[in-house]
Parts: C-alpha cells; sequence; structure tokens
C-alpha cells in the first residue's frame, strides 16, 4: 500500500452538504464538526506518517492519514466502537463534514481500516522507539495554543493509574497458562514428540478447569509446584535458536525466571510469595501490564502521567508518558526535566512545574533549578524536619559546619559518608542557654553538646520555608485544577475500558484519547469567545 496525500476535497452534485436544507446546515453549522472540520483537520499533518506505507507508487494507495486520525479522534469523543465509528461515518453527515468526505458516494472505510492503522503505529515505535501519533498531538497542541493564544510558562503534572483488562490471575493459572500456549505452539508447528505423551493434557479445552478451577486450597501449592516441573521440561524441550523468536518460549522463560527457584538437585520450587515483584507477569496475554498499590487500593496495569500547560485563556494537556504502573512519580518528572535538554540551555524560556510531593525530593528540585525549570511541590514526602535547619551553613560540599542558626561556630564537625550525616559539636557555653536547642535535638556531652544535621536536612529545611510564602502558596493553588484531567479521561472517555491489551497497543487508544479531550478544550474556548462577543462568526 502506497502513501498519497489527502490534498483536495471537490465538490459534486451528490454532495451531502449542499443537498441539505438552509436550516439544516445552520444547524450543522453551528455543531462541533464545523471547529473539527475548519481547525482540526486541516491541520494534521499526513507527511509524518508516510513511513508507515510502501514507497512504490504504482500499488494501491492509502486510506487518507488525516481522514483516520481525524476520525480516531471523533470516536473517542463521542464513545464508539470501531464498528458504530464505520457506521457513523457512513450514514451521519455532521462526520462526513467534519472528515471532508461529504462529497463521495461511498465513504472509503472498512472495519478493519482503523485496527490496522493501530498496528502499524505499534510496530513502528516498536522498531524504531517513536510514536507517530504523539508527535502529532504534539503539533496539533501547538495549532490549539495559537489559537487559544496559550502563552503560560506554567505547567502542572499528575498521573493517574490505566487498568488493563487482561483477566486478573492466580500464579497457578500464569504458570499453567504459559505452559498451554507453549505446547499448543509445538503442537501446531507439528513438534510433538519433543514433549511426552503426559502433556497432550494441555491441548485438552477442560484441562485448564481440572488443574486450576477445581483445584482446593490444600492442593494448590503442590499443583504449582508440579506445573513449574512442566514448563521446566517445556524449556528444554524449545533450546533450539528457532524457538526462541517465539513470544510463546520468551514467556516461558520469564515466568520460570519470577516464579520458581533452582533447586541443588536442578529440580525448581514456587518462590516465596514476598520475593515475587510488582513487576512480574500478571497475565500471559498483557506481559507488559504490572501490579501496584496506590492509595490502599491494587492495581494492575499502566499509569499515564499528564503534563498541562496554563494559561490566561485556559489550558491544554500538552505532555504524556505512558509507562507500566510501577513507573515512580519521580521518575517521570526527572524524565520530563531531561526531555528539554535536546533544546540548548541558553535558548530555554524559564518554566514553572507545579506538581504534588511524588513528584518532588532534593534531586529532582536540583536536576530541574539546573534547567530552568521551578518545581513548585504541594507537600514534601519523606520524614519531616524542623524549618531550625535551614540556618544551618555548610561548606567543602556539605562534608563541614561552619555556623548554627545563632551564628555560632562549632568546635568540630565529624562527617559520616555512608548516611551523608555530619555530627557537630559546639560549646556549652552557646548551646546551655540556645532557644533552639530542642528543635535543633542538641544533646548534652559532658563537655559540650551534640547536633546531627546534614545538607539535606538544610535544604529540605529552607525549602519548607519557601513553601511556607504566599507567593508559593498562590503557585501551588494552581495545581488543583489537574485533578479535573484523570476525572474526566475516566468518566467521560473511558480510560480504564481500551478493548485491547499490551503497551504499545493500548498507547494509541489512550494518545486518541488525550488528542479528544484537547479538541473540547479547543471548544470551550470558542464558545466562551462567541458568548462574549456574539457578533463574532461561527469559526474564525
Amino acid at each position: 500500500m502506497s502513501f498519497k496525500r489527502n490534498d483536495s476535497q471537490q465538490l459534486t452534485l451528490h454532495d451531502s452538504f449542499i443537498n441539505l436544507s438552509p436550516r439544516s446546515q445552520k444547524m450543522l453549522r453551528n455543531s462541533w464538526c464545523q471547529e473539527f472540520a475548519d481547525i482540526v483537520f486541516p491541520a494534521i499533518n499526513e507527511d509524518r506518517f508516510s513511513v508507515l506505507y510502501s514507497d512504490q507508487k504504482f500499488s494501491r494507495p492509502n486510506t487518507p492519514v488525516n481522514f483516520i486520525i481525524g476520525a480516531l479522534m471523533l470516536k473517542e469523543e463521542h464513545g464508539l466502537s470501531d464498528e458504530e465509528l464505520v457506521a457513523s461515518i457512513c450514514f451521519d453527515v455532521r462526520y462526513q463534514y467534519a472528515l471532508h468526505t461529504t462529497q463521495l458516494e461511498e465513504q472509503s472505510v472498512s472495519d478493519r481500516t482503523f485496527s490496522r492503522f493501530r498496528e502499524r503505529i505499534a510496530q513502528f515505535e516498536q522498531e524504531t522507539g517513536r510514536n507517530l501519533l504523539d508527535e502529532e498531538m504534539g503539533q496539533l497542541n501547538g495549532v490549539y495554543a495559537e489559537y487559544m493564544q496559550l502563552k503560560g510558562n506554567i505547567k502542572r503534572m499528575d498521573s493517574l493509574m490505566v487498568a488493563s483488562r487482561c483477566k486478573r490471575m492466580t500464579r497457578l493459572e500464569i504458570v499453567y497458562a504459559t505452559c498451554a500456549k507453549a505446547v499448543k505452539l509445538m503442537h501446531r508447528l507439528g513438534a510433538d514428540a519433543l514433549l511426552p505423551d503426559t502433556f497432550r493434557h494441555y491441548l485438552d479445552e477442560e484441562d485448564y478447569n481440572k488443574i486450576v478451577y477445581y483445584c482446593k486450597g490444600d492442593d494448590v501449592e503442590s499443583r504449582l509446584e508440579q506445573a513449574l516441573q512442566e514448563a521446566s521440561t517445556i524449556e528444554k524441550a524449545m533450546e533450539g535458536a528457532h524457538w526462541h523468536e517465539h513470544t510463546e518460549y520468551q514467556l516461558l522463560a520469564r515466568v520460570i525466571r519470577e516464579q520458581a527457584e533452582r533447586k541443588e538437585d536442578g529440580s525448581l520450587s514456587p518462590k516465596d510469595k514476598s520475593e515475587i515483584t510488582a513487576d512480574s507477569m500478571q497475565n500471559p496475554s498483557d506481559p507488559d501490564a504490572t501490579f501496584r498499590r496506590k492509595a490502599g487500593q491494587e492495581h494492575k496495569g499502566y499509569v499515564l502521567n499528564v503534563v498541562e500547560t496554563v494559561g490566561e485563556t485556559g489550558s491544554l494537556v500538552t505532555g504524556i508518558s505512558y509507562e507500566p504502573n510501577t513507573y515512580s512519580d519521580s521518575q517521570f518528572c526527572r524524565d520530563y526535566i531531561h526531555s528539554k535538554e535536546a533544546v540548548p540551555l541558553e535558548e530555554r524560556e524559564p518554566e514553572i512545574m507545579i506538581a504534588d510531593g511524588a513528584y518532588g525530593g532534593a534531586d529532582n528540585r536540583k536536576l530541574a533549578e539546573e534547567n530552568k525549570i521551578e518545581l513548585v511541590v504541594t507537600s514534601l514526602a519523606g520524614k519531616e524536619t524542623d524549618e531550625i535547619f535551614a540556618g544551618f551553613t555548610f561548606a567543602e560540599e556539605g562534608t563541614k559546619v561552619t555556623q548554627c542558626p545563632q551564628g555560632h561556630a562549632p568546635k568540630k564537625t565529624t562527617y559520616y559518608p555512608k548516611t551523608g550525616m555530619c555530627r557537630v559539636k559546639f560549646s556549652k557555653l552557646h548551646c546551655g542557654a540556645c532557644p533552639y536547642k530542642d528543635r535543633c535535638k542538641a544533646k548534652e556531652q559532658r563537655k559540650d553538646y551534640a547536633v546531627h544535621v546534614s545538607q539535606k536536612m538544610a535544604d529540605r529545611a529552607n525549602y519548607l520555608r519557601k513553601m511556607s510564602t504566599e507567593e508559593y502558596r498562590k503557585l501551588a493553588r494552581k495545581r488543583n485544577a489537574i485533578e479535573g484531567v484523570p476525572s474526566v479521561l475516566r468518566r467521560k472517555y473511558h480510560i480504564d475500558d481500551i478493548p485491547t491489551l499490551g503497551k504499545l497497543r493500548s498507547k494509541a487508544f489512550v494518545i486518541c484519547k488525550v488528542m479528544a479531550y484537547n479538541f473540547n478544550k479547543l471548544r470551550k474556548y470558542i464558545r466562551t469567545q462567541r458568548d462574549n462577543c456574539p457578533l463574532l462568526p461561527v469559526t474564525e
């Protein structure tokens, strides 16, 4: 299939729009499809996606890329399935008007148009690490921001859990399902002779119920150990290099590595539950999904990190990251800061990033400061620190204390590299009558007072002082609005009900949902402008 641009739309006598009555045309222009047709559709960069298609000019041309991407956005905006989207495009003039296809007697779309496109997107990202939909969202955001006159240097960040649709499995189910997939692969490729006949039970449709469903609680451990032994036998039977290329073998090797430990005699035994890590496989149907407990709830799947740009005229989601849910908020923050390094430091404009305490930390604040980003967090995670420690001054890269909050120099400083702490001795003459000695937790010794303090404690205390200022609190309050983004993505866009499995495949749905969310932000701005000035035309 070759790539061809969708350059023009020619009016015909059968055009579904011009054959509407004037009243119907007016109603259509006052609906969502007018903004989409005039602003969004023309801004889609088709050339970006040419790498997904053949360069053979004489092969069958592709379905227009701007048509596909626009349709995928409308699908998420209106909560449609692929089948419902195809029907809407074929029979609803609003979709045809928004996608510039009113001139066609028959819409060039099938039930596989969108699934094949998503497959191409996922395969290209797997091969190159680039997600073309994500790049396109960035370009459209630039168009929206210019249209909305959004010129703010304030950004805010938050994350939300995205559930996987894969079934929740026990350890026995995970091992059994992985073994069954490997045995069925060998059977399909005519390699039954490599395994004993006793393994043919995996080919029986009722075998799952016999092994797993009817297994009593007392038998689970022994069944799990038996399943692991069979997994080991299957793995040995697939020792040839040609087997290693198959996903079934890779999953089998992974489940043995994660769920079992090898005894001295070479046999396998189940690992203790406490040794199973959160990034272990939750279901062989969705091997990318991970497990995490957050706020007292268990989550299986992924985590979406959202970066929202805030201005006086509105806000837009201008960046996302999508990872297994074991990925921490702190790491998302570091990734965002590192992404700025592509632009030379002298060319960057100062930026304010507002987030909750999970994104903070001394290392992240330092990294942000080095990259012209002021990291504003609403709270600090970790052990509480008294603000009095902000008065300690350090020298020699935090290994020596030169002065206490009262301005007294210490008698001696002992630095402990392992903990980063300094044990500082002060004269009894200075500490004995000091009003802050209890807050410093100074301990009286035979000849002096000892205080334990570190550079990190002083930095944290200084930051706490900064957080107590009214200017800082005013900035921190701007973060509250981003809590609405996860709420809308769940309630309106059903982000926890993505009809596919795997990180790369589900990511395409997530990006399209965020693109639809931003289109709604654009429409809200247009409606607000129109309400404030009724004489404005429907679109500019």
